[in-house]
């Protein structure tokens, strides 16, 4: 039998590329570090209502893996203000938030690509899509920062992303603020 031929490995990016993936990796680890960094700065945008809710949101999604406490914002938001628009400002916040997955896994899919879950995750994303950002972003589980890297490893395109994001984050979001406004509410009453 005649031998194999001998593979060829794969031919490399181009160093331009290369840094530009970089460069948008090195952004979002930061943005991760500097989200963690504010600590008690966060109560003086909950004086600003729905915009600083909505700023918030997008700070508590753009982290990736380690959680934020987006959701108890939200809770303790809708005890404040109207549920609906809590719950529009915060799936809006943290649909965009959630573009550090994404651009991670467009810019550096190799850190992550060899994980088991990983590897299911993107094995839906092929098959399923939408379907299944749309359902991890409405479970309220860290995992979906993995299914945005792998929309961004993809290359989905963005818009895509986003809209299914939102399709999924914005029932979530209404039924924590709801809960929210009616427990604070309730626990409120029971105080009196």
């Amino acid at each position: 039998m005649p031998a194999a031929p001998p593979s060829r490995p794969p031919a490399a990016k181009p160093l331009g590329v290369q840094l530009a993936r970089l460069a948008v990796l090195v952004i979002v680890i930061g943005i991760t570090i500097a989200i963690y960094s504010l600590g008690d700065q966060t109560a003086a945008l909950a004086a600003y209502g729905y915009p600083g809710l909505f700023l918030l949101s997008i700070l508590a999604n753009a982290t990736i893996v380690l959680p934020a406490p987006g959701l108890a914002l939200v809770f303790v938001f809708a005890g404040k203000l109207s549920p609906l628009g809590v719950g529009l400002a915060a799936a809006a916040g943290a649909t965009l938030g959630e573009l550090s997955g994404y651009l991670a896994g467009f810019s550096g899919q190799a850190i992550i690509e060899n994980r088991g879950l990983y590897q299911r995750l993107e094995g839906y994303m092929r098959r399923y899509g939408a379907l299944t950002i749309v359902i991890l972003a409405f479970l309220p589980l860290p995992i979906f920062d993995l299914a945005g890297v792998a929309a961004g490893a993809l290359k989905l395109p963005v818009q895509k992303f986003l809209f299914w994001c939102f399709l999924g984050k914005l029932p979530k979001m209404l039924l924590i603020a709801l809960a929210g406004a009616y427990s604070i509410g309730w626990v409120a009453g029971l105080l009196r």
